[in-house]
């Protein structure tokens, strides 16, 4: 990723975020064929330039999603910058011959980076440390019929499409509404083509249920108890307490900021662990 940052700007020479826009607008969108040619060159022959002109191409496919995050009161240049991150990632683990258009595979990753993004900077990023908080902070918006207060039967539907707790949803609604920050409704009005709102409310494409269904599946099998390990002891009952240590339905993982009360650290410092123990579990699993 470090080769491809250097050669795979996410930031164009341009002096504003309005002239940014404008000429990511302007640059020319790829052919099936040529999307096609170009991923197999960076995928055989780590051809950084096929790499280069997939991530340039597919840039307005960020500012049409990061656009659409307004409402959390963040810069729309930070917003940006986070997509273009997940979008290098998706470049970089796309594979051509799925028969997935580069524009699909990417959404994921785009929303996955921004909504990583949100929650670590958003002031009410206590709120949303549970996997069923999260699913509610993303979707609660996008359900919600009104500004009102939910009814009983909105809030008992609401918790059935998401697959939460009753009392989840109340707790979520009181948060939000809270006056923190204001939260406003999403910006649809246009290149909804790119990133289709409802994506949002669906719980199987839901960025970060995704990541996670896929981490907790490459830690599992053959292997794990050698992968372990490899761990120092710190690390290893992290990764426990937040991937090993739950039930099927990924329930029960401890929060971030209860390890760090812990370790008598800092949750930031918890999640750099996290990160770290994965990558070398994982890289001895693959062994």
């Amino acid at each position: 990723m470090t080769q491809m940052n250097a050669l795979i700007p996410t930031q164009l020479n341009v002096g504003s975020l309005d002239a940014y826009i404008s000429s990511v607008n302007r640059l020319p969108m790829l052919s099936a064929a040529d999307e096609i040619r170009l991923a197999r060159e960076f995928r055989d022959h780590e051809n950084l330039e096929a790499a280069r002109t997939l991530v340039m191409s597919h840039l307005r496919l960020v500012v049409s999603i990061a656009r659409q995050y307004l409402g959390y009161g963040l810069p729309h240049a930070d917003l940006i910058q986070e997509g273009n991150i997940g979008l290098m990632k998706a470049v970089k683990r796309y594979d051509p011959e799925q028969g997935t258009r580069l524009v699909t595979y990417s959404i994921h990753w785009i929303k996955a980076e921004i909504h990583e993004y949100i929650l670590r900077n958003w002031r009410m990023v206590k709120i949303a440390t549970t996997k069923a908080h999260r699913k509610l902070f993303f979707n609660l918006r996008s359900n919600k019929p009104s500004l009102n207060a939910l009814s009983p039967t909105e809030i008992q539907n609401l918790a059935h499409a998401l697959d939460v707790r009753n009392e989840d949803v109340r707790e979520m609604e009181k948060r939000l509404s809270g006056g923190d920050v204001a939260i406003e409704s999403n910006d649809v009005s246009d290149e909804d083509s790119f990133a289709p709102i409802n994506w949002l409310s669906d719980n199987r494409y839901e960025p970060s249920e995704v990541i996670a269904q896929e981490q907790h599946r490459q830690l599992q099998g053959p292997g794990l108890e050698k992968a372990l390990a490899s761990l120092d002891e710190r690390s290893r009952k992290i990764v426990s307490a937040r991937w090993l240590d739950v039930s099927d339905d990924g329930s029960g993982a401890t929060t971030l900021h209860d390890l760090a009360a812990e370790f008598n650290i800092s949750a930031e410092r918890v999640r750099q662990i996290e990160t770290a123990a994965l990558k070398k579990m994982k890289l001895a699993l693959s062994a």
